[in-house]
C-alpha cells in the first residue's frame, strides 16, 4: 500500500510539474530559513548553559535605590563572596572577579624580554573560581591553581602561544603587564579554551589576592566594581535565600539603599536588561522575534501548498469520483493525500539541508557565531518534528478538502465551487501577505532605528579618533609624548582619559553637597581625565570652563555634566563646593550632557576629574583625510617612546558602532528572513494566478473575441488579487505599528514612527503583488482567442 501511495505522489508530481516545483521552492526555501533560525535560536538558548552546576550556579547583584529610580548592578563589593561563602551555610562555593571588562588586553611575556611577548584578556579571580565554573583544567587542581597571590592559569591556546606547548608548563615564570602595573606570576595551571557559547571570554585567571595588594579599596564594603558569583548547596531555595541577604548591607555598613538578590547566572546572556529595578528584556526579545518569524515563513509557506493543492482540485476530481465508487473510504483518500503533502514536505527537508550546508558560512558571518550543522539526536528530532508538522499543516487542508467530494456529482461533472472554499483560499491569500507586509515595516523600521543611532548628535566627535593602551614607558613620560603627538601634522588634538568614554565607567556614591537629602542616594559616573580631553573629544560645556594649565590648582576641581547637576538638584553650581571622599573640590564647570552609553540607556550623572596619573588611555584627534599619515607617524613615535610594546589601536566610532552590534546583526538577518517571506507568498500568488489565467481560459478567448482590450483582460485578471492584497495591507499595518512600537520602547532615545513607514511597506507588497500578478495576466492575455476556443 504504502509503495502504492508512492506511486501515486510521483505520477501527481509529474502531471502538474508547475505546482510541484512551486510547492518544492517554497516549502524548501521555507524551511531552509527555518533551520537556519533554529540553529541561531539553539546557539542562543545555550550560552553559559555547560556549567555543570547550571541549575544551582547564581551571579550576586545588586540592587540600589536612587534618587528617581532603582538600578540593578552585576557590580558588589569585593567582600561580599568571603561573607557569603563564610557566613551563609546555603553556600557551597562562592567566587570574586574582577572582570576584564575594566582592563586593556594585559600583556604578557616569559621573563622580561618584551619581544617574545603577546596580548591576552585577562581577569583577577578568588580561589573558588574553577569550583564554581566548569573551565575544564588540563592541569592543575580546581581548589589550588588560584591560591598563590602570585598564581596565574593560562589557556591552552595561550600558552601553546608563550611556551609552544601545554607540557610541563606549571611551575614555569612569566611576566604579567598592564597600563603601570607588572608583576612576575609563576604558572599554576592551563584550562581548556573558553567555549564559544560562554559569554565571558578570557585568555588567562589572575589570584583576586593580587588585586587586593594593589586596589586595597576592593576591601571596602562602600566601594563595588566586584563581580561575584555564588553555588548553592543542593536543596536550598533561592528564595528563601534571596530574602537572608537583602538586608547583608545594610549589617555590613548601615547601607539601607542596597540590597544584594540573586539571578541564576546562565540567564544573564537573555536576560540582561532592567529598567526601575525589574527585568524587562534582553536578548531574549530577538530570540522570541525568531523564532516567531520562522514560524510566519513556515506558515507562509505551507498556505502556498494548501492553496495551490486546493486550486487544482478540478484537475483530480475524477480520480476521487473513480476510488470512490470502487470502495475507497474517506480516510484512505485522506491518508494518500497527507502522504503526498510529507513526501514533498521531507523531499523539501532534502533540497533546505544542502541550502543550509552551502549558505552556513554566510549565515555565521552576518551573526558572528560560529554555528555547524551536527546531526546529533536533538538536531535530528528538531528537523524532522518541523518537516512532520509542516506536512500535516500543509496537507491537512486540502486532504479533508479532497476526499469530501461528492462521488456521483463528481462523475457526472457537476461539482460547483463552495463559497467556503474560496473564501478560505482568499483568507490564506490575505493572511501570508499581511504577515510579510508585517516583516516589512519591521525591517524599515529596524533600519531607520539603526541610521537614527549612526547619525544622532552624541555630544561628543566620535569621528577621526583613534585611542590606544597608555602601557610600559608611557607612564613615565605622557606629556612628552602627547606633546610630540599634538606636534604631528594633521593631528587636531591629544589627550587621556581613565578608560574609552564608550560605556560604564566607575561609580561612587561618595559625594556630599549643600541642600543634599542624607536619606538620598546618587551614583556618580568617575572619569579620570588629562588637560583637552574634553576639547579633544568635542564635549561642549553649559556652563563655566574645561580644565586647563593657566590654572595651577585645577586637580583639586571637579566638572559635572548637565544629568548630575539637575540629579543633585543645583542650581548656577559653578563656583560652588562639593565634598568627594572627604576632599572638597570646586565645581569649574558644567558639561553638556552625552551619550557615554548606548541609547537604550538615558544619560548617567557624571563628573570628571583631573588626574593625568590616573588615565590610561590615550586618544588622538585626526583631521579629516589624513588618517593613514597621521596613524603612521604616532606608530612611529610610539615605537620611539615605548619601543617594548606594540601599536594597537582603535577607532572611536568603531567602538559606538560595537555597541549596537546585536541590532545591525537583528537588522540585516530581518531583511533576508522578510525577503525569503514576500518571495514564498509571491510563489504562491504566482501559481494561484497562472491556475486562474488557465481555468478562465476560454473565457477570455470569447472576451478577445467580442472586443475586450488586452488591457481589460489583464485588470480582469488581476482585480481579484489585488483587492486581497489591499486588504493584507489594511489589516498588516495597525499590527506592524504595535510591533515596531513595542520594540522602539527599548530605547531611551529613539525615531518617531512616520505615516510612510507604513505605507511604503504596504506600496511596496502592492508593487510586488501586482508585478507577479501581471505576468500571468499579461500572458494570458496575449494567447491567440483561436487556440483557446478551437476544441470547441
Amino acid at each position: 500500500m504504502f509503495r502504492h501511495i508512492l506511486l501515486l505522489a510521483y505520477r501527481s508530481f509529474l502531471r502538474f510539474k508547475s505546482t510541484f516545483l512551486i510547492n518544492l521552492m517554497g516549502l524548501s526555501t521555507g524551511l531552509a530559513c527555518t533551520l537556519f533560525i533554529y540553529l541561531w535560536v539553539n546557539d542562543e538558548l545555550h550560552v553559559d548553559k555547560f556549567h555543570a552546576k547550571d541549575e544551582r550556579l547564581f551571579r550576586v547583584m545588586e540592587r540600589r535605590q536612587n534618587a528617581n529610580d532603582i538600578i540593578v548592578s552585576e557590580m558588589t563589593s569585593g567582600p561580599v563572596a568571603q561573607a557569603l561563602a563564610e557566613e551563609m551555610p546555603e553556600v557551597e562555593f562562592a567566587a570574586a572577579v574582577m572582570h576584564y571588562s575594566w582592563f586593556p588586553k594585559f600583556t604578557l611575556s616569559i621573563g622580561e624580554e618584551d619581544r617574545q611577548a603577546f596580548k591576552g584578556t585577562g581577569q583577577f579571580a578568588s580561589p573558588d573560581f574553577f569550583q564554581v565554573f566548569s573551565y575544564n583544567l588540563i592541569q592543575g587542581q580546581a581548589k589550588d591553581v588560584l591560591r598563590d597571590k602570585n598564581a596565574i592559569v593560562l589557556s591552552e591556546q595561550l600558552a601553546q602561544k608563550l611556551f609552544r606547548t601545554t607540557q610541563n608548563v606549571v611551575g614555569k615564570t612569566m611576566v604579567w603587564k598592564v597600563g603601570p602595573l607588572q608583576k612576575p606570576v609563576i604558572v599554576t595551571g592551563i584550562f581548556k579554551n573558553v567555549p564559544t557559547n560562554s559569554s565571558e571570554q578570557f585568555d588567562f585567571l589572575l589570584s583576586f589576592e593580587a588585586w587586593k595588594d594593589i586596589n586595597p579599596g576592593v576591601l571596602e564594603w562602600g566601594n563595588n566594581g566586584t563581580h561575584t558569583y555564588a553555588v548553592l548547596k543542593a536543596g536550598a531555595n533561592p528564595k528563601q535565600f534571596n530574602n537572608k541577604i537583602a538586608n547583608l548591607l545594610a549589617r555590613k555598613v548601615g547601607s539601607t539603599n542596597r540590597q544584594l538578590l540573586l539571578k541564576p547566572y546562565s540567564q544573564k546572556y537573555l536576560y540582561g536588561h532592567y529598567e526601575n529595578g525589574v527585568q524587562t528584556g534582553g536578548r531574549i526579545v530577538y530570540v522570541k522575534l525568531f523564532s516567531v518569524i520562522a514560524l510566519f515563513i513556515l506558515l507562509i509557506a505551507c498556505i502556498n501548498f494548501m492553496n495551490l493543492s486546493t486550486a487544482k482540485a478540478s484537475s483530480r476530481t475524477k480520480e476521487i469520483g473513480v476510488k470512490k465508487v470502487m470502495g475507497a473510504s474517506r480516510s484512505t483518500l485522506i491518508w494518500q493525500y497527507l502522504s503526498e503533502s510529507l513526501l514533498m514536505a521531507f523531499v523539501s527537508l532534502g533540497v533546505a539541508l544542502l541550502l543550509v550546508v552551502l549558505l552556513l558560512p554566510a549565515f555565521n558571518q552576518i551573526t558572528g557565531k560560529q554555528l555547524t550543522l551536527t546531526p546529533d539526536l536533538s538536531f535530528i528530532l528538531a528537523i524532522l518534528t518541523v518537516t512532520l508538522c509542516t506536512g500535516l499543516i500543509a496537507g491537512s487542508y486540502p486532504a479533508l478538502y479532497l476526499s469530501g467530494f461528492n462521488p456521483v456529482a463528481v462523475l457526472k461533472g457537476k461539482l460547483q465551487t463552495v463559497l467556503g472554499e474560496v473564501l478560505i483560499r482568499k483568507g490564506l491569500v490575505v493572511f501570508q501577505f499581511a504577515l510579510s507586509v508585517i516583516l516589512m515595516v519591521a525591517v524599515w523600521v529596524v533600519y531607520q532605528q539603526i541610521g537614527y543611532i549612526q547619525t544622532k548628535q552624541l555630544g561628543y566627535d566620535k569621528n577621526n579618533i583613534i585611542y590606544f593602551d597608555r602601557q610600559g614607558k608611557l607612564y613615565e613620560n605622557q606629556d612628552a609624548f602627547l606633546a610630540a603627538v599634538k606636534n604631528t601634522p594633521g593631528v587636531v588634538n591629544a589627550s587621556s582619559i581613565s578608560s574609552s568614554i564608550i560605556g560604564s565607567h566607575n561609580t561612587t556614591g561618595g559625594l556630599d553637597w549643600e541642600g543634599k537629602d542624607p536619606n538620598e542616594s546618587i551614583d556618580f559616573e568617575l572619569v579620570s581625565v588629562n588637560y583637552d580631553l574634553l576639547q579633544t573629544l568635542g564635549i561642549q560645556m553649559a556652563a563655566g570652563r574645561a580644565f586647563s594649565k593657566n590654572f595651577a590648582t585645577d586637580n583639586t576641581k571637579i566638572i559635572f555634566n548637565e544629568a548630575a547637576v539637575t540629579a543633585m538638584g543645583l542650581k548656577d553650581p559653578v563656583g560652588k563646593h562639593i565634598n568627594l571622599w572627604g576632599t572638597d573640590r570646586e565645581i569649574v564647570g558644567v558639561a553638556k550632557n552625552f551619550h557615554f552609553e548606548s541609547l537604550h540607556e538615558n544619560v548617567k550623572p557624571l563628573f570628571f576629574v583631573l588626574d593625568p596619573p590616573r588615565t590610561n588611555t590615550i586618544m588622538v584627534k585626526i583631521g579629516a583625510g589624513q588618517t593613514k599619515e597621521v596613524i603612521s607617524e604616532v606608530r612611529r613615535l610610539h615605537e620611539a617612546f615605548n619601543p617594548s610594546f606594540a601599536f594597537d589601536y582603535k577607532f572611536l566610532d568603531q567602538d559606538f558602532q560595537a555597541l549596537y552590534v546585536a541590532e545591525q546583526r537583528v537588522a540585516v538577518l530581518s531583511q533576508y528572513f522578510a525577503g525569503f517571506a514576500i518571495l514564498i507568498s509571491c510563489l504562491g500568488l504566482f501559481g494561484l494566478a497562472a491556475f486562474t489565467a488557465e481555468r478562465r481560459r476560454k473565457e477570455i478567448g470569447v472576451r478577445k473575441v467580442l472586443g475586450a482590450s488586452r488591457f481589460s483582460i489583464v485588470y480582469l485578471l488581476s482585480s481579484d488579487f489585488t483587492k486581497l492584497v489591499v486588504v493584507a495591507i489594511c489589516i498588516a499595518l495597525p499590527l506592524s505599528y504595535l510591533v515596531v512600537n513595542n520594540w522602539l520602547n527599548n530605547f531611551e532615545f529613539r525615531i518617531d514612527l512616520e505615516w510612510w513607514y507604513f505605507a511604503g511597506a504596504g506600496l511596496a507588497a502592492l508593487l510586488v503583488a501586482w508585478l507577479t500578478v501581471s505576468s500571468q495576466a499579461i500572458k494570458a492575455a496575449s494567447v491567440n482567442p483561436a487556440q483557446s476556443l478551437k476544441d470547441e
